[in-house]
């Protein structure tokens, strides 16, 4: 990851605390993986991160296998399996009404918004990013769990909601990977999560990144830097830049750059996954015939 500041580095490791714990897990992890010769899956693909993968291999003892974006792989199943399709990593129960509102706007229209799972804010943050989606005036789909300001029930300013009523839809959750592959969604604001990222990779979307904590500013530095489909929002939110970003993303010069990136990285994801001889379909092959057949013969299981 060549020319990548402190600031990207996952905050994890950034600590000035020698006895942190997360950082001697990590150590400790580190350490394990570079001697051990257990292969490793991980949930990306050749081409979004040739370099890494190139340095990573340099680093361990065994075999590792791409086999990403495993939100294209749970796609292949067949209906027969459709319980398992279903199992996703969210935390929330998803909220499908969403859909049929964006059924009903043009393409590339809506905002989609969402921090994730476990990400917080204060209700500072929470109204300058409000108002920011308010006045940028184009339709927006939001994501607002109870828990998402710190210590305290998110709450919105009711001028806001008067204002966006016809513009905007809140949800307590969705089916994030159907929203982002939705036509009528043109740009995504995420805290950059590693499920999050693949999402908009896959849904072909550009990202406006806010970035909280762990892996997440690295991944908004691949995002903005490395794969150029993502903009950065500045820690300390603030209303005027916010909107400026989301109506650049939505309709400026750089934001259409942005997407046909975002189209581009889709395209790839999608032909090493789905393709004969795409690199994460290749090595899911392998994963089955090199671990997975010989643990079904040593030990019997189905």
């Amino acid at each position: 990851m060549k020319n990548m500041t402190l600031k990207y580095i996952p905050s994890f490791i950034r600590t000035t605390n020698k006895d942190d714990l997360m950082l001697n897990y990590l150590m400790l992890l580190a350490q394990t993986v570079t001697t051990s010769s257990a292969p490793i899956i991980f949930n990306s693909f050749d081409g979004l991160e040739q370099d890494v993968l190139h340095d990573v291999s340099k680093l361990i003892s065994g075999p590792f296998y791409t086999i990403g974006p495993l939100q294209l792989q749970l796609q292949k199943i067949s209906s027969q399996h459709a319980v398992q399709k279903s199992l996703g990593s969210n935390l929330w129960k998803e909220d499908s009404e969403c859909l049929n509102w964006l059924d009903s706007k043009n393409p590339r229209s809506v905002v989609y918004v969402s921090f994730g799972s476990i990400t917080t804010m204060t209700n500072e943050n929470l109204v300058e990013f409000a108002w920011a989606l308010a006045n940028s005036t184009h339709f927006f789909l939001w994501v607002l769990r109870p828990d998402l300001v710190t210590g305290e029930t998110s709450i919105i300013p009711p001028e806001f909601v008067s204002e966006t009523k016809d513009r905007g839809l809140i949800t307590s959750w969705c089916d994030q990977e159907t929203v982002l592959r939705h036509p009528s969604v043109g740009g995504f604001l995420t805290h950059c999560g590693w499920n999050s990222t693949l999402d908009a990779v896959c849904g072909g979307v550009p990202v406006l990144c806010w970035p909280f904590f762990g892996e997440q500013p690295t991944n908004c530095w691949f995002c903005c830097r490395k794969w150029g489909i993502g903009m950065e929002i500045e820690s300390e939110v603030k209303r005027v830049k916010v909107e400026m970003q989301v109506r650049e993303i939505m309709d400026g010069k750089k934001g259409k750059e942005m997407a046909r990136n975002a189209k581009k990285w889709m395209n790839l994801a999608e032909e090493a996954v789905n393709s004969s001889c795409g690199s994460s379909n290749l090595n899911l092959e392998l994963l089955i015939n090199d671990v997975l057949l010989p643990l079904k013969y040593k030990y019997g299981r189905n």
